[in-house]
């Protein structure tokens, strides 16, 4: 990705050469205000580094005989400013030695606690036996035990200054105990050696935005299982909780690091995709949270393997060209008393409770929290490889009052309104900090309402990530596919609407797990019709989704057609694609070919983010419910021509304008048997005349096929060739009627030949 550099400090890259809204401009002053307090901070610990130096570091177990585990004071004030973006380095567990043992180093922060001490196998959990002290007056305690193993578990018991004694998991864990149990695991990250040199150098070089980008979507704990036996003890009747119950049965067990490494890889290069976005891993005590409430932001969770097992699984993805998107959710963690949760007795990583999910919303005003975070984020970029953070949530971040119904529980910022400005600050902080140290890796938002200027740079008055999914573009989608199609006409602005402000950020379109599951059916249980345009409508959706400008983003599941909403407790079902060859995995194979033709055609992402990459040949067809319109690629040779067909009426004869003129080649047909189409005779090279259609000065006639998608593509000059007048006195009355032609065409609808019904 190329990036455009400024001299701010953690100012991000350039993602878009939009002009700076007078209604922002507010913001630049602020964060030069806030830039200048920074570099003054820096400045004032900097000054003296000599005569610090000479003073020695700050207090601790300066034994140590590994120098870049010593707390220094510079350490010290940075976490304390909300700058430590590497606090992973020194805090927590690590390996040490000292005074020629070796033995664990162990960090926690805890202000405002009488005491602090850390237990496990090693000291037979006595909550006594090992305190750990102040490191230099500050609020983080610390301490080296000697003749620890890896894999050891431990907890620290924070005493509050009400003397209750918290039993609590390291925040700044590398690894933790597979649930139900809760307590973290000693664990060095050291001693993978990567492979993926190859590819991190073709990623510096790539740019994002020019670059084909559509996503597959995992949750890898319900990808694929081994077997499908129920685990855990029934019922008393002895039967199994299943769907409908808060808590339902595992069904079979977890596929592992390795397993995936081998088979999702696999699969997903098969499939064409460019990248894979994981669920989050960080350590969680719930399946049925998907991840999404954790208690271990530093952990990958143990339920698939060690940490070294998950840098391989990223390892072979790049090896295979694939890269690995993370979603990351620092907008709340789980509310479990062994976690972050009343930390010190107090809310201390938390402010509030949010008032739908329940779980605590990080303080973003709180320097320290910042620095966990932020060093949260880089942690999975350096020390995993992943090439993108999804960041969840973005929207109840933002806003104060996100979740909130009751007018007297609202609260406003410091302007009276309900933006929340530490959030917003803390997320450009983020931003800032991962394009600084890795400007090649993508950050995208989950955000769904219109905050303005989500895509753009902070210095310009935005929030600075690469990409934004596209809520809107879902959800009208989605409710237009859902329409019977005699209805579909009075709907049709829901196709549309989408490009009047599609350039206005950088989209992702995403049909992601959120709406397969929650009582909203799959996607091909949402499609109207018997099964033969169930399959056709679900074709069709995913055809207009990789043709629409912006990147892709589709679930697991959704490639087969399953039938069922997504169970986190379960695999895919995926004898489907095996045992209904003719749907099932018909509709496998039609995704196949269309990632892989996506892949190939520059006019489907080489401008997918500017109005150049987009012009529409026909909006306003809502009485057959068609659309057409063209994909510009950066070259006229890569232009792409489309037509969309939403209705089940299939047409022998249909016109249709064409950007210039010239021999159009059909290149893609979502109607081919192969794929469960009905194979509607349809045109393989239309040759263009110089009729004017849809406001084009030439225009091709072509066959279009129900619940269908077309692309032509020019090949060449047009081979039409006018009709030669045989006699002189004929000219006129031929004339004539060649003249009239295309005004009778123009007043007659295209000629429906069939509803498709199978």
């Amino acid at each position: 990705m190329r990036v455009e550099r400024t001299q701010h400090i953690c100012v991000p890259f350039r993602l878009s050469t939009h002009a700076e809204p007078e209604t922002f401009r507010w913001f630049t002053a602020e964060r030069r205000a806030y830039d200048r307090k920074v570099e003054m901070a820096i400045t004032s610990k900097t000054a003296n580094k000599t005569e610090r130096k000479a003073q020695g570091l700050a207090k601790g177990p300066d034994a140590t005989a590994q120098p870049n585990l010593i707390l220094t004071d510079d350490d010290i004030h940075l976490f304390g400013t909300g700058m430590w973006q590497r606090a992973w380095e020194k805090m927590g567990a690590h390996k040490d030695v000292q005074d020629n043992s070796e033995g664990w180093l162990f960090r926690v922060w805890a202000p405002q606690v009488s005491s602090v001490h850390v237990v496990g196998d090693f000291n037979d959990w006595d909550p006594k036996a090992t305190p750990l002290t102040r490191a230099a007056n500050s609020d983080i305690w610390e301490t080296f035990v000697p003749g620890l193993e890896q894999g050891s578990l431990y907890k620290y018991v924070i005493e509050t200054d009400a003397g209750e004694l918290l039993w609590k998991a390291d925040p700044f864990g590398f690894y933790a105990e597979t649930c139900p149990g809760t307590a973290s695991k000693l664990w060095d990250l050291g001693g993978y050696t990567w492979k993926d040199a190859t590819w991190l150098n073709r990623r510096a070089e790539r740019d994002i935005m020019k670059s084909p980008l559509n996503i597959y979507e995992v949750h890898l704990g319900s990808w694929k299982r081994h077997g499908n036996e129920p685990q855990g003890e029934p019922r008393e009747d002895g039967t199994w909780p299943g769907p409908g119950d808060p808590f339902p049965a595992q069904r079979g067990t977890y596929y592992t690091y390795d397993d995936l490494s081998d088979e999702l890889v696999a699969y997903v290069k098969k499939m064409g995709y460019t990248h894979i976005e994981v669920m989050p891993l960080s350590e969680h005590p719930f399946d049925g949270s998907w991840g999404y409430q954790a208690t271990g932001y530093f952990a990958a969770t143990s339920r698939y393997g060690t940490p070294q097992q998950l840098m391989h699984f990223v390892d072979a993805c790049h090896k295979a060209g694939i890269g690995v998107i993370l979603d990351w959710v620092p907008g709340g963690f789980c509310a479990n008393a062994e976690g972050l949760a009343t930390f010190n007795g107090h809310m201390l990583f938390e402010r509030e409770i949010h008032p739908n999910w329940g779980t605590h919303k990080f303080d973003f005003s709180r320097p320290e929290v910042r620095s966990f975070l932020v060093s949260n984020v880089l942690f999975w970029i350096e020390q995993f490889h992943v090439d993108g953070i999804r960041m969840d949530g973005v929207s109840s971040m933002l806003y104060l009052n996100f979740g909130v119904d009751n007018p007297a529980d609202k609260k406003f910022n410091k302007y009276g309104t309900e933006e929340d400005l530490d959030a917003s600050a803390f997320i450009r902080q983020v931003n800032c900090a991962v394009g600084k140290e890795f400007p090649d890796v993508m950050m995208i938002a989950e955000e769904s309402t219109a905050w303005p200027l989500v895509t753009y740079p902070a210095e310009d008055g935005g929030l600075g990530f690469h990409l934004k999914w596209d809520m809107g573009w879902m959800n009208d989608t989605l409710h237009y596919m859902q329409c019977d199609f005699p209805w579909r006409p009075g709907n049709h602005n829901l196709l549309t609407f989408s490009i009047m402000y599609a350039f206005s950020e950088n989209f992702v379109l995403p049909l992601s797990h959120d709406e397969v599951v929650n009582g909203k059916c799959s996607l091909i249980g949402r499609m109207p019709g018997d099964d033969w345009r169930r399959f056709a409508g679900l074709r069709t959706l995913a055809f207009y989704q990789m043709t629409h400008p912006g990147a892709k983003l589709s679930f697991m599941g959704d490639e087969i057609g399953q039938q069922i909403e997504w169970r986190y407790y379960e695999s895919i079902e995926w004898f489907l694609a095996k045992d209904f060859d003719a749907t099932h995995g018909a509709q496998q194979r039609f995704i196949e070919a269309l990632n892989h033709f996506y892949a190939k055609q520059r006019g489907l992402w080489q401008n997918a983010y500017t109005e150049q990459g987009f012009e529409w040949i026909d909006a306003d067809n809502s009485e057959q419910s068609i659309v057409s319109f063209v994909r510009h690629g950066d070259k006229p040779a890569d232009d792409l021509l489309i037509l969309i067909n939403f209705d089940p009426a299939s047409y022998e004869t249909y016109r249709v304008g064409t950007p210039r003129e010239g021999d159009w080649e059909l290149v893609f047909n979502t109607d081919d048997p192969t794929f469960g189409g009905s194979g509607f005779p349809v045109v393989d090279m239309a040759s263009s005349k110089p009729e004017p259609w849809n406001m084009r000065d030439n225009s091709i006639e072509i066959a279009v096929p129900g619940l269908a998608g077309l692309v032509y593509r020019r090949r060449r000059t047009s081979s039409y060739k006018p009709p030669k007048v045989a006699k002189k006195q004929q000219t006129s009355n031929h004339a004539a009627k060649d003249e009239s032609e295309p005004v009778a065409k123009a007043k007659a609808a295209p000629k429906p030949r069939t509803s498709r019904a199978k």
